[in-house]
């Protein structure tokens, strides 16, 4: 093989990053609603699909463009907001003045976020939604969706918190009651 067809390593890389990332949760949903998947559409859905947070834009667009450097953030922010008139992603507000973004097909699930550093804990919760159910049930209504988000503040005295916390982290994992 000649030097000129060689591939460079950069190429070589692209080509491995761009096979890994074609089986992402988020991009095969694209795929299943129409979308054109380019090479940097499907990094931007690795990152999401791999995001154990709720990233905003911002965020987003640094994780992307540590796997492709030619991402630029107007590229992340149409893509955003494709997927999200897509139903692919749905928008969050957790308080500081900006968006963050998580898979619409993330069970269900809620929040409670810390006021002070912004930290966001999910949690499941099943006699929470018998609760709302039955609420809707009474009004006349069927459940089709919730959405609970939680504002707070760690509490000052440590016992209560660290009594809490592994509960909590049990019952979000599924492994406690």
């Amino acid at each position: 093989m000649s030097p000129a067809s060689t591939p460079s390593p950069f190429r070589q890389a692209s080509k491995a990053k761009a096979e890994d990332l074609s089986d992402s949760r988020i991009a095969r949903l694209c795929v299943e609603r129409g979308l054109k998947m380019t090479g940097q559409r499907r990094v931007i859905a690795r990152v999401l699909s791999d995001a154990e947070d709720h990233p905003d834009v911002e965020e987003l667009y640094r994780r992307a463009s540590d796997l492709d450097p030619r991402i630029s953030v107007a590229t992340v922010y149409r893509t955003v907001r494709l997927l999200e008139e897509k139903g692919i992603l749905e928008r969050r507000d957790f308080g500081g003045g900006r968006a963050r973004y998580e898979a619409t097909e993330h069970g269900r699930h809620y929040h409670l976020i810390d006021v002070e550093t912004g930290k966001v804990l999910e949690f499941e919760d099943e006699e929470h939604e018998a609760l709302m159910r039955q609420i809707a049930n009474r009004l006349g209504f069927e459940l089709i969706s919730m959405r609970l988000e939680l504002f707070g503040r760690r509490l000052a005295t440590p016992d209560v918190a660290k009594s809490e916390r592994p509960k909590a982290a049990k019952k979000a994992r599924g492994t406690g009651k």
